[in-house]
């Protein structure tokens, strides 16, 4: 008997397993009044199917009757009049104690709303027991939707109208998908957030494009014929709304200089930047973290003093000017590198990555450092040695591990800064980047070309920021634990 109970849950279990992976989706993203409306939205036709079912079994809802069953027990006993009795005498004693005079009309109504408020905690409270004690539940809304979600044979019947409802809950339920998509929709609104202060600056800027591209002897007759045709001319909703629509569709339009389409521009000069950036990047993670550790395991010696005192000079020195060294020893003294960036020649690239991440290194290695030095003496780390695991090992798997959080913070913080500030190596190497492109452009300014370059860039870092918030969850246990709940 037990053997056949037994297979029959197996049974039951496996014909289930898909309901409840959505039934439990369903569960959890209902917590969140945003992704259960998503959810009403997307799935509309079979919320419909749900809310007609929901009508039908709500007739029959235990609730309901063990509801009417109390409250005509309460008003057998005289339960109401038994609490607003003790309520006005316990009003008529506050005011006596306080020496207050008040009528008793509000001596009254105040005893009876008390009495009504406890009333009903207490009919709700012994249905809810007399439930609990029968097995059964509230018929709601919810409870269908959970319900149904566990038959295989509604999931079937509903699966084309509500295929993405389906699709919905079954990627939302995943814990790690469901991060990165809460974190690319607020990226949304980031970068249309950083787009409209871009685009309002630009507009209540004192320069006058038309004038600046015409040149003092423009006639007003120009000026107005160049307003009209690039709509400077037009409102600044109606601007507004032309400029963020071109940003959602990638059609921004003509550059106010030289006619050019603006998305084409960008995307000649914005994989030359993105390369400078993610070589010094490289560059300075590869330096920065070794010699960060080393420094933190052999403090106030001769190499820790060393290499942080060098990463000091390297956050002290301004990029051109270590540019302009660069090329009067490298390029005209010793002629081992071309002074200019050219496309065709990768040794090119080499002076302007070192420039750019110079001080990122410095940086890096100093956080690697500082954030070692506090690791290696937590307790874990104490008990992890007493343990008898070898020293590296403690070092890398317990200590190096634990210590990254804040470093990988530093590197996104600084990968953003570097992609803003790439504009001053790129002059001074003649480097046809975004950044220096965006310069070039703001000082017309060319709203266009500006917005479009300042918005790549803005999704470039938000993009960054996800890859940095999913690798704090590869590194930290407790994120990834909290991410699932």
């Amino acid at each position: 008997m037990e053997a056949v109970k037994s297979q029959n849950q197996k049974h039951l279990t496996s014909s289930t397993k898909a309901g409840n992976g959505l039934q439990q989706s369903y569960e959890k993203l209902c917590l969140a009044p945003v992704y259960r409306w998503l959810v009403y939205v997307v799935g509309f036709p079979v919320v419909l199917i749900v809310a007609l079912l929901y009508v039908i079994k709500k007739k029959e809802d235990p609730y309901l009757k063990m509801y009417e069953k109390v409250k005509k027990s309460f008003e057998e006993k005289g339960r109401f009049e038994q609490l607003a009795a003790t309520y006005k005498l316990q009003h008529q004693r506050k005011q006596s104690f306080f020496q207050q005079v008040s009528h008793s009309e509000n001596i009254s109504k105040e005893a009876m709303r008390w009495a009504n408020e406890t009333y009903q905690k207490e009919i709700n409270a012994e249905v809810a027991k007399l439930l609990q004690t029968a097995g059964k539940q509230r018929v709601t809304f919810d409870t269908t939707f959970t319900e149904l979600l566990e038959n295989r044979r509604f999931v079937l019947l509903t699966f084309v109208p509500g295929l993405i409802m389906y699709v919905l809950l079954y990627l939302l339920g995943n814990p790690y998908i469901k991060f990165i998509g809460e974190r690319l929709a607020m990226s949304v609104f980031v970068v249309i957030g950083v787009a409209f202060l871009v685009f309002t600056i630009l507009y209540i800027s004192p320069f006058n494009p038309a004038a600046n591209i015409l040149g003092e002897s423009a006639t007003r007759e120009q000026i107005a014929a160049f307003n009209h045709l690039y709509g400077l001319d037009q409102p600044y909703f109606v601007q507004l709304w032309n400029a963020l629509k071109g940003i959602v569709t990638f059609d921004l339009g003509k550059s106010f200089t030289g006619n050019e389409d603006v998305v084409d521009s960008i995307m000649r000069r914005f994989p030359i930047t993105m390369v400078l950036a993610v070589l010094s990047l490289l560059m300075a993670i590869m330096i920065a973290i070794p010699i960060g550790i080393i420094a933190a395991t052999k403090p106030n010696s001769f190499f820790d003093y060393t290499f942080m005192f060098i990463a000091l000079i390297g956050l002290s020195i301004p990029n051109f000017w270590q540019g302009l060294i660069f090329i009067l020893n490298f390029s005209i003294k010793l002629q081992w590198l071309p002074a200019t960036f050219s496309p065709n020649n990768w040794l090119s690239i080499i002076m302007p990555a070192v420039v750019l991440g110079t001080a990122l290194t410095a940086s890096i290695a100093r956080m690697t450092r500082s954030s070692t030095l506090e690791i290696i003496h937590e307790d874990y780390m104490v008990t992890a040695k007493a343990k008898g695991l070898t020293k590296q090992r403690v070092l890398w798997k317990h200590g190096v591990r634990n210590a990254m959080i804040p470093i990988i913070t530093v590197i996104g913080l600084l990968f953003g800064g570097m992609l803003g500030g790439a504009a001053v190596t790129e002059k001074v190497f003649n480097i046809s980047g975004l950044g220096s492109f965006i310069v070039d452009k703001q000082f017309i300014p060319d709203i266009p070309s500006v917005m479009g370059g300042v918005v790549y860039i803005a999704i470039t870092i938000s993009l960054v920021n996800l890859l940095i918030d999913v690798l704090y969850a590869f590194f930290d246990p407790r994120i990834r634990t909290k991410m699932k709940h």
